[in-house]
């Protein structure tokens, strides 16, 4: 306020000499209005959504179940005691407390009160909304009939297989599944253990499986990894009213953390009326990015599901693809924003054709493989960050004409990915088509990596994963036209490749660290290319950057710090750090060097450096000695508001080098670091 209030006093001062405009015009000559929040700017989206606009639509003797949140004005003991005293209130005027949840930035409290309580609490300055709690993104499908009669049997289940907690509908004991499981638990207990929507057991058989048709011809189905059922929502799909998400999220992962080690979290669920300002979370994501940074866990959000056209507009689904996954109305929902949980989107396995449809003319297939969804949901997220961080396989809808629908699994058995069967004893599998289901295929890739590299920490296997994503041809080709910036909101950073993550090649070498910075200071890493390595010939390196920033929900910046990264070539390692060292903690870009220098990388900086999850590339065709064989990776971290805590940012960083033709890339850099060493 001491801020605006001096630039309100300059902007009516003297216009400088040498300016045509006043100070800070730019900044001051947008503002249309200043007031103070009144109770109906308190309303949230939810309640805006359901058509409460004012204060009095709140009927004196209705009861209602709502959220209150608080803004963060101070320490979190002194928004616990304002809290109390709500609740006090609600109480002594006969209204219920739910629930209460005080997290480090966050204080929501739920109640059951009538709307004569709920009008004095719009009232109170430090409320910063008043809101309907959320529903989960979660439809039941019908039942169809695609059985499978004979199953190969699941292959003994090694001992170092990396655990993945499914917060969901809660997971049955599917004879496929039943050895995997570690523990079914629900969040609170009362919930029950049983999965009676099934979509949980069907997020737990990718999990685990992956797209089981693709094992269906092997002698032995090969899990990748152990599940924890973790029922977070009621028998009707809906999230329990006596408890706040953040309150759920935090009892749940803080006890599967600790209990069972487990490193890996999948959320195949969404609040989809939840609209927030574009670039802003809520609660829910802005919990979950807390506990990714303090628990160092990977946590996997599906970026949600809408169909894109309905009614007489049906045909437009095919007419209009994929320009309408940009739509407003398509953005990511809650909390597919958080910017430390990886945000999964969905990409097609098929066109969702079978041979029954092979001379159809009413039936028309929207995608071919490799291309979105047409269900996927679109970024950005918090702080614009690019969102999804990944896609993978969630299957694809067909255009019906004369049912005047769109048709997807388990209609379309071949819409969907094939996996486990809630209601094991009709059927052994099912086919199922969401973001739902993209999300525990990458936890699944994920595992894979994390059995080998089992002590990386969480910004490692998100740097590992990124730096082996390709977007798919088929999406490249489907998008050409569209932004660059548009098309990393649909499909991120591409598909990931487990294999290519968890390995090195004859020809391919990855290099990592992980390491912490200081706000304001850099690191410099030697980067060794080997002869072979500069010559004539396609090659790529592929740089990625993964860091968990503290987060603040309520304010303007959520994200507490910034990190980038530069390549540089060609320039004695004295001058990289001079060059750096004297543009220390001078904003939060990176300073520039001579262009010579700069390795090209794309996307460039203007496209990656918000993110927190980063990765870029340089390819070279003709020869490069003239910048000899050592290159230096330069990693920044950059001013926020988290410098005032003067905390340390954990980060990991991946090199990748990579050349089309089979050269002996790993023993010349393995020979050259022994040297260094």
């Amino acid at each position: 306020m001491e801020d605006f209030r001096a630039r309100l006093d300059a902007y009516d001062g003297p216009i400088p000499d040498g300016q045509q405009n006043r100070r800070y015009a730019g900044f001051i000559d947008r503002i249309g209005d200043v007031g103070t929040i009144e109770p109906r700017d308190r309303l949230g989206v939810r309640a805006k959504e359901e058509g409460f606009v004012e204060v009095d639509d709140f009927q004196d003797d209705t009861e209602y179940v709502i959220d209150i949140e608080l803004w963060e004005f101070g320490p979190q003991a002194a928004r616990r005691a304002l809290a109390e005293l709500i609740i006090e209130w609600v109480e002594d005027q006969d209204g219920e407390l739910y629930d209460h949840y005080s997290g480090p930035s966050i204080t929501i409290i739920r109640v059951n009160a009538r709307g004569s309580i709920i009008l004095p609490i719009l009232a109170i300055p430090q409320v910063a909304f008043v809101d309907f709690p959320p529903v989960p993104d979660i439809t039941t499908d019908p039942p169809e009939e695609f059985v499978i009669d004979d199953v190969p049997p699941v292959a003994a289940l090694p001992d170092d297989l990396p655990v993945i907690a499914v917060l969901d509908t809660g997971v049955n004991d599917h004879p496929l599944l039943v050895d995997t499981i570690v523990v079914r638990e629900a969040f609170p207990a009362e919930l029950g253990q049983a999965d009676v929507n099934g979509h949980g057991t069907a997020v737990a058989g990718v999990a685990v499986f992956g797209d089981l048709r693709n094992q269906l011809d092997e002698p032995e189905l090969q899990p990748a990894a152990r599940i924890i059922s973790a029922k977070v929502v009621t028998d009707q799909a809906q999230f329990y009213d006596r408890r706040t998400l953040p309150t759920q999220m935090r009892i749940a992962i803080e006890r599967l953390r600790q209990d069972y080690d487990c490193r890996i979290f999948v959320l195949s669920l969404g609040d989809i009326k939840a609209k927030f300002e574009r670039g802003r979370v809520g609660p829910w994501a802005a919990t979950l990015d807390e506990l990714a940074r303090e628990l160092d866990i990977l946590i996997l959000v599906s970026a949600g599901n809408r169909d894109p056209r309905g009614g007489t507009r049906l045909e437009q689904a095919i007419t209009q693809y994929p320009q309408y996954l940009l739509e407003n109305g398509n953005r990511i929902c809650e909390p597919a924003g958080a910017v430390n949980a990886l945000t999964v989107g969905s990409i097609a396995h098929s066109n969702g054709l079978g041979p029954q449809h092979l001379f159809d003319a009413h039936t028309q297939a929207i995608t071919e493989p490799g291309e979105p969804s047409p269900f996927s949901r679109s970024g950005p997220g918090a702080g614009g960050i690019k969102k999804p961080d990944f896609v993978d396989y969630g299957g694809t809808l067909v255009f019906d004409g004369v049912a005047a629908r769109l048709q997807r699994a388990p209609t379309l058995p071949n819409a969907g990915l094939l996996t486990t069967n809630a209601d094991f004893l009709r059927q052994a599998l099912v086919s199922k088509t969401g973001t739902s289901f993209s999300a525990p295929h990458l936890a699944n890739k994920a595992a894979k990596i994390l059995r080998y590299h089992p002590g990386a920490s969480a910004n490692l296997l998100k740097a590992l994963m990124a730096s082996s994503a390709r977007v798919p041809e088929a999406a490249l080709r489907r998008l050409n036209g569209v932004p660059e910036t548009e098309q990393d909101q649909i499909y991120g950073n591409g598909l990931v490749y487990p294999a290519t993550a968890a390995f090195s090649d004859d020809h391919r070498v990855v290099l990592y660290a992980e390491d912490s910075l200081g706000i304001d200071q850099f690191a410099v890493y030697h980067v060794p290319i080997p002869a072979e390595f500069q010559g004539i010939g396609r090659r790529w390196i592929h740089v990625s950057l993964a860091f968990d920033p503290p987060v603040k929900r309520t304010r303007a910046e959520y994200v507490g710090t910034r990190m980038n990264y530069r390549l540089i070539r060609g320039c004695p390692v004295d001058d990289v750090f001079e060059h750096f060292r004297t543009h220390a903690g001078e904003d939060t870009s990176a300073p520039d060097i001579d262009s010579k220098y700069n390795c090209a990388l794309k996307p460039g900086p203007m496209r990656r450096d918000r993110n927190t999850l980063q990765t870029s590339s340089v390819k070279f065709a003709q020869a490069t000695s003239q910048y000899g064989a050592d290159y230096y990776l330069v990693v920044r971290c950059v001013g926020g508001w988290a410098a005032e805590q003067e905390l340390r940012q954990n980060y990991a960083v991946v090199v990748e080098l990579e050349h089309e033709d089979q050269l002996q890339l790993y023993a010349r850099i393995r020979q050259r670091a022994r040297l260094r060493t």
